[in-house]
């Protein structure tokens, strides 16, 4: 016993020391919620705690008692249907620093866009092994987003459908010089590097050393993470429009 406990304590001075990430875990039903557990606690990903939740009282509970980093949220929890959306948005708005991933059983375009505009930073397919699982895990606990090709195009249609706009700051200054902002939004809508070179006359390099003076006014650090800024500002701007016109409407037709 004794030997066993120091060829441990040797490895563990020599070995890299990996941090230990703290895992929320909110499942449909109590098993599948315990099976998720143990299939990470096998991974050796070097976790640290993880909590087990089924509803959505349950998942801000545990996250005001217990440090969180990243949180599994299901699609739909033990309190009914798509209520790790609603987890999902309410963990946004009380503990922004935990980074939540969606568990969906089928990518859908509906379900992708409402999970990135509620807030989470990436969605993983059911279907995909658990190893790829750890892997999304330590990219959104690293800050980046987790989307596949098929839900990065989900979010690329629908950034199409929306009129571009002007990416400014708080005071209403355009953070972005004209070029920038021509780069900007030819690659918000799809187009590769070479595609917005061709079209604006530019080389490669050129429009790669835009992106890179881009992402650095907005604080991201790559193109998914610029998609889905640029998507999150077009959202607000539908919805400050369609105040507006509200507005509009009932000054003009007040009630009586």
């Amino acid at each position: 016993m004794n030997a066993y406990t120091s060829s441990h304590a040797r490895e563990d001075v020599s070995a890299p020391r990996v941090e230990a990430i703290r895992v929320l875990i909110a499942e449909d039903t109590p098993m599948g919620c315990q099976l998720l557990k143990d299939g990470l606690k096998r991974s050796r990903l070097g976790l640290g705690e993880i909590h087990c939740a089924g509803t959505v009282n349950q998942v801000v509970a545990l996250c005001n008692l217990h440090p969180v980093d990243v949180a599994l949220l299901s699609e739909d929890l033990q309190d009914g249907p798509h209520k790790g959306i609603e987890a999902v948005e309410l963990l946004r708005k009380n503990h922004p620093n935990i980074r939540c991933v969606v568990l969906v059983r089928k990518v859908c375009r509906e379900l992708t866009l409402e999970a990135f505009r509620s807030g989470a930073k990436g969605i993983f397919c059911r279907m995909e092994p658990i190893e790829t699982l750890g892997k999304c895990i330590l990219a959104v606990h690293k800050g980046q987003v987790w989307a596949d090709a098929e839900q990065i195009g989900v979010i690329l249609e629908a950034l199409v459908e929306v009129k571009p706009m002007r990416v400014t700051s708080l005071l209403g200054t355009c953070l972005l010089t004209k070029r920038e902002e021509q780069v900007a939004t030819l690659v918000a809508d799809g187009l590769t590097n070479r595609e917005v070179a061709k079209k604006l006359g530019l080389s490669e390099h050129t429009v790669s050393n835009y992106l890179f003076r881009i992402y650095e006014k907005l604080g991201i650090s790559n193109r998914v993470e610029f998609v889905l800024y640029i998507f999150d500002r077009r959202q607000q701007n539908q919805a400050n429009v369609t105040q507006a016109t509200s507005r509009m409407a009932e000054q003009q037709h007040p009630r009586r």
